[in-house]
C-alpha cells in the first residue's frame, strides 16, 4: 500500500467537532490565513487538536511557498496569472477542509509528516 493511500492517524481517534472545520477553513484563506494559522497553532485549546493542527501546518507552508513563488513570479504578467490561481486554489481546499476532510497535498503534506509537524 502506498504511503499516499494511509489515511492519518488522527482521523480515527479523534471527532472532528464544528469548532475544528471552522479553524481549519480560517488557516486556508488566502492572503490572510496564514496569520490565522499562526494564532490556531499558538492559541491553546486548538494546538492541541489534531485536526486543527494538521490543516494549520500544512496551511503555513503552502502560504509560504505561495509568498515565495508570488515574489519571484510577480514581475511577468504570466507569473502574476500564475500565482493568483494557485492562491484561488487554496479555496478548493478550504471547502474539502470545512467539510472535515483530511487534505493531503503533493509534496507540501510528506514534507510537514517527515519533519514531524503533523
Amino acid at each position: 500500500m502506498a504511503e499516499e493511500d494511509v489515511a492519518p492517524v488522527e482521523e480515527a481517534t479523534e471527532e472532528i467537532t464544528q469548532e475544528d472545520k471552522l479553524w481549519a477553513l480560517l488557516s486556508w484563506l488566502p492572503w490572510v490565513g496564514w496569520i490565522l494559522a499562526i494564532i490556531a497553532l499558538l492559541i491553546e485549546p486548538q494546538k492541541t487538536r489534531p485536526f486543527i493542527r494538521y490543516n494549520a501546518v500544512q496551511a503555513l507552508a503552502v502560504n509560504i511557498v505561495l509568498g515565495v513563488l508570488s515574489a519571484i513570479l510577480s514581475p511577468t504578467c504570466v507569473g502574476s496569472i500564475l500565482v493568483l490561481i494557485l492562491w484561488l486554489v487554496t479555496i478548493y481546499w478550504c471547502i474539502k477542509s470545512y467539510g472535515g476532510e483530511w487534505i493531503t497535498i503533493p509534496f507540501i503534506t510528506n514534507f510537514c509528516k517527515n519533519q514531524g509537524w503533523i
